[in-house]
């Protein structure tokens, strides 16, 4: 529009001074073009070609905007009454009012500017004719009502843009919320699987140990030194919580297969024995962080349930690895159970451990399955999908 604005009135001037340059007004003429256009151009560069509310909101520009839309309106109009020609030049400055002004008081300035071209376009026809009246106001409505459609049009894509902004924090909200939860079960099922185990085994320890501190004081000492044992892992747990919450077992090295073994010697004790059998196929690829510590995670938790509820004299852990999956298995030979009475959801049942394992097998899209009768042990599986084994791993 800025680019149509210098056009015509250039065009227009082109016109004037090719059928008037001998009259003593074309001087004037020629001046207040070019006054006109520096004005134009000034505003145009300090308002940066924006509208002043570009919401079509119904607020005023500043004093200096309303200035200059003057002078420029001003200028105008004197020119138009000393040379008609340059009449058409009120098309952009339709819209400069459009976009300067709230809606009622543009509308009344493209009333004037309006009249002024009719007014022109009488004064040049030799006689009167319906065309030059019904013309400028056709124009100007036109113009106005396209405006007022583009106004609101950016006015909807304003508000949308805005809803999409909103929802966009509201879904982050609710992305970081769930985070935050996620987090809470993690870690308690974390201390449950660590710390809150090795508690209990303490307990159970220094209990057998007053049972049998006056009757058998070697055995006595022996559940002591156990459960000093098992008090300094639950230590490095606790300090390997606070460095980076990983399995201190992993964190010392030698993948899955050590943790596991190392796992299995300190559950190991006179009462019962912990085997442990990998079988990876000649598979010499490890597994991803997160699938060896929950895999020794829920490990840790089987144990633990075997130790304290299955009267077992032994367990065994067994690994195997395939392409596209891992198989965790862990039997005992204890009393059993009902496998649809544990995991139950009511605070406090011992079922809690299974719940915590369904949920990490269920965060790496794994199953757990198991199975147990009364009196004939039990055996727990779990199985982690994998990815299948790019060019570059093979290699």
């Amino acid at each position: 529009m800025h680019v149509v604005f210098f056009v015509l009135l250039a065009t227009s001037l082109t016109r004037f001074v090719q059928r008037h340059a001998a009259e003593p007004r074309a001087p004037w003429v020629i001046g207040l073009a070019v006054v006109l256009a520096v004005l134009y151009a000034i505003d145009t560069v300090l308002t940066g070609g924006t509208p002043s509310s570009p919401r079509g909101g119904n607020t005023w520009p500043s004093a200096p905007r309303l200035i200059r839309l003057g002078a420029v309106v001003v200028t105008w109009a004197v020119l138009v009454v000393c040379a008609p020609s340059l009449a058409w030049v009120a098309v952009p400055l339709f819209y400069a009012a459009l976009r300067a002004l709230p809606p009622g008081a543009a509308y009344l300035l493209v009333a004037f500017l309006t009249l002024l071209v009719v007014f022109a376009q009488l004064a040049l026809a030799p006689r009167f004719s319906l065309d030059l009246v019904v013309g400028p106001v056709a124009v100007a409505t036109l113009a106005t009502a396209v405006f007022v459609h583009m106004r609101r049009q950016t006015a909807r894509q304003h508000a949308l843009i805005d809803d999409l902004i909103g929802t966009r924090r509201e879904l982050a909200a609710t992305e970081r919320r769930e985070g935050v939860l996620a987090e809470r079960q993690r870690l308690s099922m974390e201390i449950h699987d660590t710390l809150a185990q090795g508690l209990s085994s303490q307990q159970m320890l220094l209990q057998a140990s007053l049972r049998t501190w006056d009757t058998d004081p070697d055995k006595a000492r022996e559940h002591v030194r156990t459960a000093t044992s098992v008090t300094e892992h639950n230590l490095a747990e606790a300090r390997r919580f606070v460095h980076d919450l990983a399995p201190a077992d992993l964190a010392r090295g030698g993948g899955l297969d050590a943790a596991l073994r190392t796992l299995a010697a300190r559950e190991s004790g006179p009462a019962l024995a912990v085997r442990v059998h990998i079988d990876d196929g000649g598979r010499a690829a490890g597994l991803p962080a997160r699938v060896e510590s929950a895999l020794l995670r829920i490990a840790q938790g089987a144990l633990a349930n075997v130790r304290e509820h299955a009267a077992a004299t032994a367990a065994a852990l067994t690994l195997t690895r395939l392409d596209d999956q891992v198989v965790l298995d862990v039997a005992d030979n204890g009393r059993g159970f009902d496998p649809a009475t544990a995991g139950g959801d009511q605070p406090g049942e011992r079922g809690h451990g299974i719940r915590a394992m369904r949920a990490r097998v269920r965060q790496l899209g794994g199953t757990l399955s198991i199975e147990s009768t009364p009196g004939e042990g039990a055996v727990l599986t779990v199985t982690v999908p994998l990815a299948p084994p790019t060019e570059e791993t093979s290699r």
